[in-house]
């Protein structure tokens, strides 16, 4: 067994820990654990050496004679991974599904049958995924169908990797994923454990890291109940975290998008609100757009979609949180009291997929809302049926309301200002956070993980912008540093 623990700490970039030997070596147990429900999970918070240890378990994976397979939630966090890990990773829904066609027709998304053996699953960016999966799938428990997917193959094993400072699955206090009590007790595996809390990726050069880092143990200070201090940022002395005023806002954006592409930037926000207004200014003062979506604009998909991809496609169906760049546009028409235009799609966190042509609804573009509500789904919904009301059977109406292009439009919004739940997962050279409207009073645990995982999304540089000067440590009072 110490002979694996070599092979794989022979892949690490730097001399390991003896935080990350404990763990690697506990990694190794749970690879030789004959116990076919052993599961392995893999926490730690930014900078701790998370990728590190996962891409060299990778990359010695072939030598040890063990396939491997890369999750992640969401398509951009995939790419991430494998951009760290030198192999492909795929998301987990378009790993685990498939799509299927019912009796009548509709088709649906159903559980796949996992046809693999002697594979591990290594998923990460696991502090996503949800019991309920509102961020994925409709009406499907993402973990429990994962687990069950995993298990159902021949000696397969799963590992979770994530970061417990972050931010929750939306309407949940805690990460099931990343409980090993909720692991063993709800989902009946033997977890292996191990938790990385030492920051070793090069801190004092880094500013963005060593905020994060201070937001972090602020975290973990607070009891529950406590009431947290203003958070600090540190600024002296590195020049990748920033603070800004909005007046500088407009010469940045001009920058950072003539040098390094628009899919290279992003503003996080608090609400959808404030990401609209922001989409909309950036479009007509930088981008100089004035239509209401123009062949360019950066889109990014709000509610899953499994009408306009065939399931040969390559990814299966059009997923919630994948961003698409409108390569051209056409149709715009008003039908069923909303409006609709038809789109030439690039998805651009699959550069293998061809561009697709999709019917866009274009009422969620500004929309307070994450995609439509549900009063005005139903009021599309009772629209579209009126059209088949000639037909007896109520089956028959219903068949062809979900087969309806209209009905099946893609909804979207622009992805140059986004909320931090949509951003969680991805990266951006640079990371514009909005402070928005913030009291004192919302200064909370809530508050303070969505500031670390708003500050973690970001490998070049971080603005911060309109921050108040309590959050600030003395004597820093200048700006555009």
């Amino acid at each position: 067994m110490q002979r694996v623990v070599n092979h794989i700490l022979s892949h690490f970039p730097h001399h390991p820990t003896a935080m990350q030997v404990a763990a690697c070596e506990e990694m190794v147990r749970f690879l030789y654990d004959p116990d076919p429900a052993a599961a392995f999970l893999l926490r730690g918070y930014a900078g701790t050496g998370k990728t590190s240890l996962v891409s060299a378990l990778v990359r010695s994976a072939p030598a040890l004679h063990i396939k491997t397979v890369l999750l992640a939630p969401t398509g951009r966090a995939a790419k991430v991974l494998a951009s760290y890990s030198g192999q492909p990773a795929f998301t987990i829904h378009r790993k685990i599904y498939q799509t299927v066609t019912d009796g009548s027709g509709i088709m649906r998304m159903a559980r796949a049958f996992n046809k693999h053996s002697y594979t591990l699953f290594i998923v990460d960016e696991a502090s996503m995924i949800g019991q309920g999966d509102d961020m994925v799938l409709d009406r499907h428990n993402l973990l429990e169908d994962l687990v069950d997917y995993v298990g159902e193959g021949s000696h397969c094993r799963l590992m979770l990797i994530g970061d417990t400072a972050q931010l929750p699955p939306v309407g949940s206090t805690q990460s099931p994923a990343l409980d090993p009590a909720y692991l063993g007790r709800v989902l009946r595996l033997t977890v292996h454990h191990s938790e990385l809390t030492e920051v070793v990726r090069q801190q004092h050069l880094s500013g963005i890291l060593l905020n994060a880092t201070l937001l972090r143990r602020q975290i973990a200070l607070l009891a529950p109940g406590d009431e947290p201090a203003m958070p600090l940022f540190d600024l002296q002395d590195c020049d990748d975290v920033v603070r800004l005023q909005g007046g500088e806002l407009e010469e940045i954006l001009n920058r950072e998008y003539s040098s390094n592409g628009i899919e290279q930037m992003v503003i996080v926000t608090r609400s959808n609100k404030r990401a609209n207004l922001f989409n909309q200014e950036i479009r007509n003062r930088i981008l100089f757009r004035e239509e209401e979506v123009n062949a360019g604009d950066h889109l990014m998909v709000v509610k899953n979609n499994y009408y306009w991809l065939e399931p040969e496609s390559g990814i299966g169906f059009i997923a919630n949180g994948d961003i698409a760049e409108v390569q051209s546009l056409r149709n715009h028409q008003e039908l069923y009291g909303f409006h609709f235009a038809d789109a030439t799609l690039r998805f651009v966190d699959y550069p293998d997929l061809p561009a697709h042509d999709c019917k866009l609804l274009l009422e969620t573009l500004h929309s307070e809302s994450p995609s439509l509500t549900a009063a005005e789904s139903q009021q599309l919904f009772e629209a579209v049926m009126e059209d088949y009301a000639d037909m007896p059977r109520k089956q028959d109406r219903l068949r062809a309301v979900k087969q309806n292009p209209y009905y099946n439009a893609l909804q979207v919004k622009f992805s140059y200002a986004l909320t931090c739940h949509k951003t969680q997962g991805g990266q951006w050279g640079t990371v514009v956070i909005d402070q928005g409207y913030l009291t004192d009073e919302m200064v909370d645990r809530e508050y303070l993980r969505w500031l670390y995982t708003a500050v973690t999304r970001a490998t070049g540089r971080v603005y911060l912008l309109n921050f108040k000067d309590n959050f600030f440590q003395p004597p820093d009072n200048n700006f555009g540093k």
